[in-house]
């Protein structure tokens, strides 16, 4: 009755133990278990990105669907979900279409949700005054 989006399967790894330096970028699904220092981007829709409890980010993060019980240093940017997870630590704005928070996640920064976003971007509209 209620279904959910499919989600794109998650081929990528980064392991435990390794040490990325650079800006990625990943097709459907990537996990992080280790350190990556750099931007990291989806170039397609739909997309997970999870951040595990072991993953650390010093970048931006930019996916459809962004998962984190880890730690980020950066801007988080989820164009439908984020989810953050108890052990999170996201030092950084987030913005998100919708967003679940669990109990003991930490977010420093401003939540910015789409809808808020949308709102800025609209111009101003000036009525006509009536002279008479």
């Amino acid at each position: 009755m209620f279904s959910r989006k499919k989600q794109p399967p998650i081929k990528s790894l980064i392991a435990q133990g390794t040490h990325v330096q650079g800006d990625l970028s990943f097709t459907d699904g990537l996990r992080i278990d280790g350190e990556v220092v750099g931007d990291v981007r989806s170039t397609v829709e739909p997309s997970i990105l999870v951040v595990s409890e072991l993953g650390r980010v010093q970048g931006a993060l930019h996916a459809s669907h962004v998962i984190v019980n880890g730690t980020v240093e950066g801007p988080v940017h989820a164009a439908e979900l984020l989810e953050v997870q108890p052990k999170a630590r996201i030092m950084g704005n987030v913005h998100y279409k919708a967003l679940e928070m669990h109990q003991g996640a930490v977010i420093s920064g401003q939540m910015c949700p789409a809808s808020t976003l949308l709102l800025e971007e609209k111009p101003t509209l000036k009525l006509a005054s009536n002279a008479t």
